[in-house]
């Protein structure tokens, strides 16, 4: 005796990336964009003078300047990535990676940033 049926299959993509509409937010924040805020966070402490440097940040929060350096890359990624990553439900923000954000916020221009951003979110829809 065979048996069979069909599964649903279920496949997540992202919302589209726009940059002239405001986001919900939906559900707890997702890890990347609570990293995206607390490079916010890093940079402001630093310049308000609250530590002297990344590398006496770096030892506050017990973890290598590297690491602080990997964090406060991505306040420099454009607004309009940034305002999208921050209202991602953890679902969806689970397709993007902090190593793809970091590449991006390397690129000076937020133009460029932006296409590339639009590329990333087209290659997961």
């Amino acid at each position: 005796m065979n048996f069979e049926y069909k599964l649903a299959v279920r496949r997540r993509s992202l919302p589209a990336f726009r940059t002239d509409t405001a986001f919900e937010p939906i559900g707890p924040p997702a890890r990347i964009a609570r990293l995206v805020a607390l490079s916010h966070q890093f940079e402001s402490q630093v310049r308000l003078g609250q530590v002297d440097d990344y590398e006496e940040l770096a030892c506050l929060h017990c973890v290598s300047p590297a690491r602080i350096g990997q964090i406060v890359i991505l306040s420099q990624l454009a607004p309009a990535i940034q305002e999208y990553v921050l209202f991602l439900s953890a679902e969806h923000a689970g397709l993007i990676t902090e190593i793809e954000l970091r590449e991006i916020a390397r690129e000076v221009r937020w133009d460029r940033q932006v296409a590339m951003f639009e590329n990333l979110v087209s290659q997961h829809s």
